[in-house]
């Protein structure tokens, strides 16, 4: 049984690691989605950056939420 616990630990970093990267990936993604709307659409203040940004940051703080929600759940199971 010793075993299984550091194993188990590090699938915890593993999962943990991904939704980082997922996080950091959906808020990039975002960002070149407002360069390229304005690009498309041109405007003084790059509004379409800052909305896309905004929206990917939420977006990614939604998802970290419930992966970790889920974990949680799968713990206590």
């Amino acid at each position: 049984m010793t075993k299984r616990k550091p194993k188990k630990q590090l699938n915890k970093y593993v999962r943990f690691s991904g939704i980082a990267m997922q996080m950091g990936l959906t808020i990039y993604l975002g960002s070149i989605l407002g360069k390229w709307l304005d690009n498309k659409f041109p405007n003084d203040s790059e509004l379409y950056l800052k909305i896309c940004t905004l929206a990917a940051v939420f977006a990614a703080m939604f998802s970290v939420i419930r992966q970790v929600s889920k974990l949680s759940k799968d713990k206590n199971d």
